[in-house]
């Protein structure tokens, strides 16, 4: 039986993601996305500092603060890739395989490190992946762009993948200290990359939704840690990976955006995976 505790902090860390792509991509409209990943990325850090000296959590182990820089530069890069990819690219190919195989390299992993899931989790996780791609697809994209933009999709969810695993070999209890490093990390690859641009200037007079959407990554971050530290990588993994949901159903509640019948589908199958696991 999975952790309730686990499931509903992998919930509350999909929840804070969720909102925040969503003030991210409200930020996004009237800032360059490199330029609001910056942003992002500095006020989380802040946050995660004031919360780790404010609760005092003693200093972790090197190892995990090595985690933390290892995972925050994977999930930057992620990003950087992604937003290129979206850009250049074809929404409809990049989105739902970056998310997909994001949320399987920990499935993998997890099974090595923990052995493999039960049969009602096991097809809980299943529906999960079928979920998620349904509700990050989206109806534009041609043949011939598919195949040009499959490769930059699978770098990108390999590199998220990569975030989810390193920040889940955080030791029990070392929540705060390790996230920033990890931020401390993702905001020095936003530097580098602004730095090169010429375009440093944007960091000093942020867009408020990009101030909230680094506030809300950054709580996803802290309930994504506890979540794996209270149940299994995969479990974790799959369920924070369905933050896209609520992300697609405020662009429909509050900018009227359309939502294909696959993208009801899959926040239906996303539901039913929750239910699932938590059995």
């Amino acid at each position: 039986m999975s952790n309730l505790a686990g499931v509903l902090s992998a919930i509350v860390s999909a929840t804070a993601w969720g909102i925040g792509d969503f003030a991210g991509g409200m930020a996004a409209r009237r800032e360059s996305p490199i330029r609001v990943l910056g942003v992002v990325s500095g006020a989380g850090l802040l946050a995660l500092l004031a919360a780790a000296l404010i609760i005092g959590e003693p200093l972790p182990q090197l190892v995990d603060v090595g985690w933390g820089l290892v995972g925050g530069a994977a999930g930057a890069l992620g990003i950087v890739t992604f937003y290129r990819a979206l850009a250049e690219g074809s929404a409809a190919v990049v989105s739902p395989t970056a998310a997909v195989v994001g949320a399987a390299i920990p499935i993998v992993a997890g099974a090595i490190l923990e052995g493999p899931p039960g049969g009602v989790q096991l097809l809980g996780i299943a529906v999960g992946l079928v979920g998620i791609w349904l509700v990050s697809r989206s109806p534009q994209g041609s043949r011939a762009e598919a195949r040009r933009d499959l490769s930059r999709a699978l770098l990108a969810g390999v590199c998220f993948g990569a975030f989810f695993i390193c920040l889940a070999q955080v030791s029990q209890g070392s929540v705060f200290v390790p996230l920033v490093a990890a931020k401390a990390a993702a905001l020095a690859v936003s530097i580098a990359i602004l730095a090169r641009r010429g375009s440093l200037v944007p960091l000093m007079r942020p867009h408020p939704w990009a101030l909230a959407a680094g506030v809300l990554d950054a709580a996803g971050n802290v309930f994504y840690v506890l979540a794996r530290q209270l149940s299994r990588l995969d479990v974790a993994a799959v369920l924070v990976s369905m933050y896209p949901a609520l992300t697609v159903m405020l662009a429909r509640g509050l900018l009227k955006q359309a939502v294909s019948g696959g993208q009801w589908t899959g926040i239906g199958l996303c539901l039913v995976s929750v239910a699932l696991i938590a059995i």
